[in-house]
């Protein structure tokens, strides 16, 4: 079982690769193919609403058929998509293919967390899951400096039908290796209404749309565009401050397993990460045209106090039934991925729209999006029960 798992960390790391790979990308997209920010931000929305749209589904499969045709199968569409997108000649095409990658990568965290809530205690569930987002991160990091050096070395496509052969074998290796949990002795199957009609999972639901969104939405993909345009960045100096950023969400996430553990209440670790990180959309939004290093520091601030998703995650995990563990996984995640690819494609249209008035207007307007999005959230999530496990 573990090197099973270790397959589905491997496709977590392209997951989180993918998500992120267009704010480096887009330097070298808009010159070779005149993508305009505006269609990257719905390019990467698309990757999210399909991913999030998969989730239903999936957790049905993965209570009925197992994580490991749900995730290998997907993957290899996963690897389609990255071949598409590695001979994109236009927007449409690079939309479609991020479509296709988003379905592929779709159940694999979810698989893991499948696992470890079906074969571990329920008080290691939040530290398994973060430790699995941690180590997963590292793809967020892959995607920041080292592919640009790859993208100069080697040029963009080649780089991407290359990452499209890894995630082939990574399908392979899923189908091979991942063993199935024992389907539960005289489990009903059940439904997602059930989960939809406990009020419980209502706040940490809404808590979900809004843990991971902004991290999500900055790293994913405007943090490459705001440094370019507003502090001149060329794609190496991008890639740099992506991987700070994304390091910084890796030590976020190492760091949420153990306080979880140690924390005397999930719901005020949640409450007080995602209060940081707040301030430091805040932050983003006064200061959008102060120097370059200001917005670094925020930035990096951020990814760490926004790296609250696995306990959130955890926290609603608590009140699902045993025989809905798929469903209930795959339904925080839905509310947690969904409202990215939303919110890239809102935030893409406030850019748009948003007076120049000066190179940093339009993006602290996304910033303030951001900002004020979290604060509803938080404002939901007060009126939730502390965690049942």
């Amino acid at each position: 079982m573990r090197i099973g798992i270790a397959a589905l960390i491997l496709a977590y790391i392209l997951s989180q690769f993918y998500r992120a790979f267009l704010a480096v990308l887009s330097p070298v997209l808009t010159r070779d193919l005149g993508v305009t920010a505006a269609e990257l931000a719905s390019a990467s929305g698309w990757w999210f609403l399909a991913f999030a749209a998969m989730q239903i589904p999936i957790g049905a499969w993965l209570d009925r058929v197992g994580p490991r045709l749900t995730s290998g199968l997907l993957m290899a569409v996963g690897a389609g998509g990255a071949v598409l997108f590695s001979q994109a000649t236009g927007a449409g095409q690079i939309k479609i293919a991020m479509a296709l990658i988003g379905v592929g990568c779709a159940p694999v965290l979810m698989a893991s967390y499948f696992i470890f809530a079906r074969q571990f205690a329920p008080s290691a569930f939040g530290t398994l899951a973060a430790l699995t987002l941690a180590v997963g991160t590292l793809g967020n990091v892959a995607s920041s400096l080292p592919l640009s050096w790859a993208v100069a070395a080697f040029g963009w496509r080649e780089t991407v039908l290359g990452l499209a052969a890894v995630t082939g074998a990574v399908a392979l290796a899923i189908l091979v290796l991942v063993r199935d949990p024992e389907r539960l002795a005289g489990a009903r199957d059940g439904s997602l209404v059930e989960l939809l009609r406990m009020p419980l999972l209502w706040p940490v639901l809404i808590m979900m749309t809004v843990c991971y969104a902004p991290i999500a939405g900055l790293r994913g993909l405007w943090i490459g565009p705001y440094f370019a345009d507003v502090h001149g960045a060329d794609q190496l100096e991008i890639g740099r401050i992506s991987l700070w950023m994304g390091l910084a969400m890796v030590v976020g996430n190492f760091a949420y397993g153990p306080l979880d553990r140690w924390f005397p209440s999930r719901k005020l670790l949640v409450l007080l990460g995602n209060a940081a990180m707040l301030v430091c959309l805040f932050g983003l939004w006064w200061f959008a045209a102060a120097p370059p290093m200001v917005a670094v520091v925020l930035l990096v601030a951020a990814g760490f106090f926004g790296a609250s998703f696995p306990i959130v995650l955890a926290h609603g995990r608590a009140f699902v039934p045993a025989h809905l563990t798929g469903r209930g996984v795959t339904l925080l995640n839905l509310f947690g991925i969904a409202p990215i690819g939303i919110a890239q494609i809102v935030t893409g249209r406030i850019h748009a729209a948003t007076e120049p008035v000066t190179p940093a207007a339009p993006y602290a307007a996304v910033f303030l999006f951001f900002a004020l999005a979290t604060a509803i959230g938080l404002a939901v999530y007060l009126l939730s029960r502390d965690r049942a496990d």
